[in-house]
């Protein structure tokens, strides 16, 4: 059985090897990742090369500038307990999915992520729905139609 020290270099290790593979996937260099995180670029090039561990905070702002799920930098790193959360662990695996897809440009994941987004959120809001249903009173079917407006007496012409 691995030493609990060996696990945490191994998750070091693991998580400075993701992120430079994430980085190099993105497209970017150390100094422009660094520079979008928010990070120094050396101690961003030592947690790649698996010599620092990096705090949530800073696996946080990496996520963010790679647009990439934080949850996976956390498991990788060792914070986060991989069978934790198993739904979340789906919907981090669709919203990695599209990030790293390299077919599609920013604006499309972009956009897949609000289309899934609203998908979630609105099936969320059903799961709720049973509960809501008795406690408001049901929609009418059909649009109610508003009266009619009282016409104006029509003028009449004085030309002669």
């Amino acid at each position: 059985m691995a030493r609990l020290s060996d696990r945490a270099a191994d998750a070091m290790g693991s998580v400075g090897e993701y992120l430079a593979e994430q980085r190099r996937h993105a497209q970017l260099s150390l100094r422009q990742l660094s520079d979008l995180a928010g990070v120094s670029n050396p101690y961003l090039s030592q947690i790649e090369r698996g010599l620092r561990k990096p705090s949530a905070d800073v696996l946080q702002q990496l996520a963010k500038a790679l647009r990439i799920s934080a949850e996976t930098l956390y498991i990788r790193a060792g914070i986060l307990d991989p069978d934790d959360g198993s739904e979340s662990g789906r919907a981090t695996g669709v919203v990695d999915a599209i990030l790293l897809d390299p077919l599609l440009n920013e604006r499309q994941k972009r956009v897949l992520l609000d289309v899934y987004g609203s998908f979630v959120r609105e099936n969320a809001s059903e799961d709720d729905a049973p509960a809501a249903a008795a406690t408001k009173p049901p929609a009418p079917k059909t649009a109610a139609k508003k009266p009619a407006a009282p016409k104006a007496p029509a003028r009449k012409s004085t030309a002669k």
